[in-house]
Protein backbone atom coordinates (compact mmCIF):
# COMPACT_ATOMS: atom_id res chain seq x y z
CA UNK A 1 0.00 0.00 0.00
CA UNK A 2 1.18 3.52 -0.81
CA UNK A 3 1.61 6.44 1.57
CA UNK A 4 -1.21 8.90 0.75
CA UNK A 5 1.40 11.57 -0.14
CA UNK A 6 2.31 9.61 -3.27
CA UNK A 7 -1.00 10.78 -4.78
CA UNK A 8 0.19 14.38 -4.40
CA UNK A 9 3.19 13.65 -6.62
CA UNK A 10 2.01 11.13 -9.20
CA UNK A 11 -0.54 12.12 -11.81
CA UNK A 12 -0.49 8.58 -13.19
CA UNK A 13 -1.54 7.25 -9.80
CA UNK A 14 -4.19 9.98 -9.44
CA UNK A 15 -5.62 8.98 -12.82
CA UNK A 16 -6.22 5.46 -11.49
CA UNK A 17 -8.66 6.81 -8.90
CA UNK A 18 -10.68 9.38 -10.87
CA UNK A 19 -13.77 7.17 -11.01
CA UNK A 20 -13.84 6.50 -7.24
CA UNK A 21 -16.00 9.54 -6.42
CA UNK A 22 -17.78 7.46 -3.76
CA UNK A 23 -14.76 8.23 -1.56
CA UNK A 24 -15.98 11.81 -1.16
CA UNK A 25 -19.26 10.80 0.52
CA UNK A 26 -17.53 8.15 2.64
CA UNK A 27 -15.44 10.92 4.24
CA UNK A 28 -17.87 13.87 4.30
CA UNK A 29 -21.08 14.97 2.56
CA UNK A 30 -20.47 17.14 -0.50
CA UNK A 31 -23.16 19.75 -1.09
CA UNK A 32 -24.03 19.90 -4.81
CA UNK A 33 -25.79 22.71 -6.64
CA UNK A 34 -29.47 22.25 -7.55
CA UNK A 35 -28.42 20.74 -10.90
CA UNK A 36 -27.07 17.78 -8.90
CA UNK A 37 -23.82 17.77 -10.88
CA UNK A 38 -21.67 20.73 -9.88
CA UNK A 39 -20.24 22.64 -6.95
CA UNK A 40 -18.66 26.10 -6.75
CA UNK A 41 -15.22 27.12 -5.55
CA UNK A 42 -16.75 28.20 -2.24
CA UNK A 43 -18.37 24.76 -1.77
CA UNK A 44 -15.09 22.99 -2.59
CA UNK A 45 -13.27 25.18 -0.05
CA UNK A 46 -15.96 24.45 2.56
CA UNK A 47 -15.73 20.70 1.89
CA UNK A 48 -11.95 20.66 2.42
CA UNK A 49 -12.08 23.30 5.21
CA UNK A 50 -9.62 25.58 3.43
CA UNK A 51 -9.79 29.15 2.15
CA UNK A 52 -11.12 29.52 -1.40
CA UNK A 53 -7.78 31.05 -2.45
CA UNK A 54 -6.14 27.69 -1.68
CA UNK A 55 -8.56 26.02 -4.08
CA UNK A 56 -7.90 28.71 -6.71
CA UNK A 57 -4.13 28.12 -6.40
CA UNK A 58 -4.59 24.38 -6.93
CA UNK A 59 -6.70 25.15 -10.00
CA UNK A 60 -4.03 27.52 -11.36
CA UNK A 61 -1.26 24.93 -10.95
CA UNK A 62 -3.24 21.94 -12.27
CA UNK A 63 -5.79 23.48 -14.65
CA UNK A 64 -5.21 21.00 -17.48
CA UNK A 65 -5.59 17.92 -15.25
CA UNK A 66 -8.65 19.36 -13.50
CA UNK A 67 -10.25 20.35 -16.81
CA UNK A 68 -9.88 16.76 -18.00
CA UNK A 69 -11.79 15.75 -14.88
CA UNK A 70 -14.71 18.15 -15.35
CA UNK A 71 -13.56 21.63 -14.29
CA UNK A 72 -15.55 24.23 -16.27
CA UNK A 73 -15.49 28.02 -16.30
CA UNK A 74 -18.74 29.60 -17.47
CA UNK A 75 -18.76 33.03 -19.12
CA UNK A 76 -21.13 35.11 -21.21
CA UNK A 77 -24.26 33.40 -22.46
CA UNK A 78 -23.34 30.08 -20.81
CA UNK A 79 -23.07 31.84 -17.45
CA UNK A 80 -26.32 33.72 -18.05
CA UNK A 81 -28.14 30.48 -18.93
CA UNK A 82 -26.73 28.67 -15.89
CA UNK A 83 -27.68 31.57 -13.60
CA UNK A 84 -31.21 31.67 -14.98
CA UNK A 85 -31.57 27.95 -14.21
CA UNK A 86 -30.10 28.43 -10.70
CA UNK A 87 -31.18 32.05 -10.05
CA UNK A 88 -31.69 31.85 -6.29
CA UNK A 89 -28.07 30.86 -5.70
CA UNK A 90 -26.34 33.34 -7.98
CA UNK A 91 -27.45 36.87 -7.38
CA UNK A 92 -25.44 39.60 -9.03
CA UNK A 93 -22.71 40.80 -6.71
CA UNK A 94 -22.55 44.47 -5.84
CA UNK A 95 -21.35 46.71 -7.43
CA UNK A 96 -20.39 44.55 -10.46
CA UNK A 97 -22.10 41.38 -11.66
CA UNK A 98 -20.11 38.13 -11.72
CA UNK A 99 -18.27 37.78 -15.06
CA UNK A 100 -17.44 34.06 -14.74
CA UNK A 101 -18.23 31.07 -12.61
CA UNK A 102 -15.97 28.07 -12.01
CA UNK A 103 -17.84 24.79 -11.65
CA UNK A 104 -16.47 21.51 -10.34
CA UNK A 105 -17.87 18.01 -10.85
CA UNK A 106 -17.55 15.32 -8.19
CA UNK A 107 -14.65 13.92 -10.21
CA UNK A 108 -12.93 17.32 -10.14
CA UNK A 109 -13.41 17.55 -6.37
CA UNK A 110 -11.89 14.08 -5.97
CA UNK A 111 -8.96 15.20 -8.13
CA UNK A 112 -8.48 18.24 -5.87
CA UNK A 113 -8.49 15.91 -2.83
CA UNK A 114 -5.51 14.17 -4.39
CA UNK A 115 -3.71 17.51 -4.86
CA UNK A 116 -4.41 19.41 -1.61
CA UNK A 117 -1.53 19.07 0.83
CA UNK A 118 -2.77 20.87 3.93
CA UNK A 119 -6.33 19.63 4.35
CA UNK A 120 -7.25 16.95 6.88
CA UNK A 121 -10.35 16.12 4.82
CA UNK A 122 -8.25 15.66 1.65
CA UNK A 123 -5.86 13.37 3.56
CA UNK A 124 -8.83 11.27 4.73
CA UNK A 125 -10.10 11.00 1.14
CA UNK A 126 -6.65 9.89 -0.07
CA UNK A 127 -6.40 7.37 2.77
CA UNK A 128 -9.85 6.00 1.95
CA UNK A 129 -8.87 5.58 -1.72
CA UNK A 130 -5.67 3.71 -0.89
CA UNK A 131 -7.34 1.55 1.78
CA UNK A 132 -10.16 0.65 -0.63
CA UNK A 133 -7.61 -0.33 -3.28
CA UNK A 134 -5.78 -2.55 -0.78
CA UNK A 135 -9.09 -4.20 0.16
CA UNK A 136 -9.94 -4.70 -3.53
CA UNK A 137 -6.63 -6.50 -4.03
CA UNK A 138 -7.17 -8.75 -1.04
CA UNK A 139 -9.46 -11.36 -2.68
CA UNK A 140 -7.00 -12.30 -5.37
CA UNK A 141 -4.10 -12.84 -2.98
CA UNK A 142 -4.64 -13.27 0.73
CA UNK A 143 -8.15 -14.74 0.62
CA UNK A 144 -7.21 -17.31 -2.02
CA UNK A 145 -4.22 -18.35 0.04
CA UNK A 146 -6.41 -18.56 3.16
CA UNK A 147 -8.94 -20.75 1.33
CA UNK A 148 -6.17 -23.10 0.14
CA UNK A 149 -4.77 -23.34 3.69
CA UNK A 150 -8.25 -24.01 5.07
CA UNK A 151 -8.69 -26.80 2.50
CA UNK A 152 -5.42 -28.39 3.58
CA UNK A 153 -6.43 -28.12 7.24
CA UNK A 154 -9.79 -29.75 6.52
CA UNK A 155 -8.02 -32.60 4.70
CA UNK A 156 -5.80 -33.14 7.72
CA UNK A 157 -8.79 -33.00 10.05
CA UNK A 158 -10.82 -35.50 8.00
CA UNK A 159 -9.20 -38.65 9.47
CA UNK A 160 -9.30 -37.18 12.99
CA UNK A 161 -13.01 -36.41 12.66
CA UNK A 162 -13.62 -39.96 11.35
CA UNK A 163 -11.81 -41.52 14.34
CA UNK A 164 -13.80 -39.31 16.70
CA UNK A 165 -17.11 -40.35 15.12
CA UNK A 166 -16.15 -44.06 15.41
CA UNK A 167 -15.32 -43.54 19.10
CA UNK A 168 -18.55 -41.63 19.63
CA UNK A 169 -20.53 -44.54 18.16
CA UNK A 170 -18.79 -46.93 20.60
CA UNK A 171 -19.57 -44.64 23.52
CA UNK A 172 -23.22 -44.40 22.43
CA UNK A 173 -23.42 -48.24 22.31
CA UNK A 174 -21.94 -48.47 25.80
CA UNK A 175 -24.39 -45.88 27.12
CA UNK A 176 -27.29 -47.83 25.55
CA UNK A 177 -26.04 -51.05 27.17
CA UNK A 178 -25.61 -49.29 30.53
CA UNK A 179 -29.16 -47.92 30.30
CA UNK A 180 -30.49 -51.45 29.62
CA UNK A 181 -28.61 -52.83 32.62
CA UNK A 182 -29.86 -50.00 34.87
CA UNK A 183 -33.44 -50.56 33.67
CA UNK A 184 -33.17 -54.29 34.32
CA UNK A 185 -31.74 -53.68 37.79
CA UNK A 186 -34.46 -51.18 38.62
CA UNK A 187 -37.15 -53.69 37.52
CA UNK A 188 -35.60 -56.41 39.73
CA UNK A 189 -35.40 -54.01 42.62
CA UNK A 190 -39.04 -53.06 42.20
CA UNK A 191 -40.00 -56.76 42.08
CA UNK A 192 -38.01 -57.50 45.25
CA UNK A 193 -39.58 -54.55 47.06
CA UNK A 194 -43.07 -55.69 46.11
CA UNK A 195 -42.34 -59.22 47.52
CA UNK A 196 -41.03 -57.76 50.77
CA UNK A 197 -44.17 -55.66 51.22
CA UNK A 198 -46.50 -58.62 50.77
Amino acid sequence: MHDDNVLLESRTLRDRYTERVDALDKVKALELLPDGLHVTTEAVAAYFVVHREVVRKVVERHREELSENGLTVLRGSDLHLFKSDNMSLYRESYPQPRSNLTLYTRRTVLNIAMLLRDSAVARRVRKYLLDAEAADRLPSGDVSRAIREMGRSLQELGPVIHRMSVRLERVERRVDNTERVVCAMSERLATLQSRDVS
